[in-house]
């Protein structure tokens, strides 16, 4: 395998890398000290910069996205629900474990609906990870993201899921 071609690996290991790459905010020899991958560094620095002129240029996207909020959220057993096959008022379902209002829930959820994909929940978590909010449980699939937070972090929660609408990174193809 080539410098070029380990350099690459090492990159995309790293998926901030290659953000950071496409954006051009990069400091090369520093990321070529990060990915350690072995030769020159001003090789390795070198491989780098043409892998970064290699990859679209970032463009995040403001996929069209309404976000909105439910408190008083728990753990729901089937028997819990209210309805015969204990499905009916699930918000979330993760393994065994359903979530869905309850009497005296204590968590709050925040959803997402429309232009969801992967790329939008993981810049969703990205920012509810610098808000610093713990996410005790959370789904999507394609239309919609739900991230289940302590009651009192739902406003903090609402607001960096509302931030990641403005700021979903295209991601560039595998082959890339």
């Amino acid at each position: 395998m080539t410098l070029a071609a380990r350099t690459r690996e090492a990159a995309a290991a790293h998926p901030f890398l290659v953000d950071a790459l496409r954006a051009g905010v990069v400091n090369y020899a520093a990321a070529a000290r990060f990915v350690d991958v072995e030769g020159e560094p001003e090789a390795v620095a070198t491989a780098l910069r043409r892998y970064a002129e290699s990859l679209p240029d970032y463009a995040p996207s403001s996929p069209p996205v309404r976000v909105t909020m439910q408190r008083g959220l728990g753990r729901v057993d089937n028997g819990d629900t209210g309805s015969d096959d204990g499905e009916d008022d699930l918000l979330l379902r993760v393994n065994d474990a359903g979530y869905g209002p309850t009497a005296d829930g204590d968590w709050t959820a925040v959803l997402a609906t429309g232009a969801v994909d992967a790329g939008f929940a993981a810049a969703a978590l990205d920012r509810l990870a610098l808000a610093d909010v713990t996410v005790h449980a959370m789904g999507f699939d394609g239309e919609a993201f739900v991230a289940l937070v302590g009651r009192r972090a739902g406003a903090d929660a609402i607001r960096a899921v509302e931030a990641a609408t403005e700021s979903v990174p295209d991601r560039p193809s595998a082959d890339g």
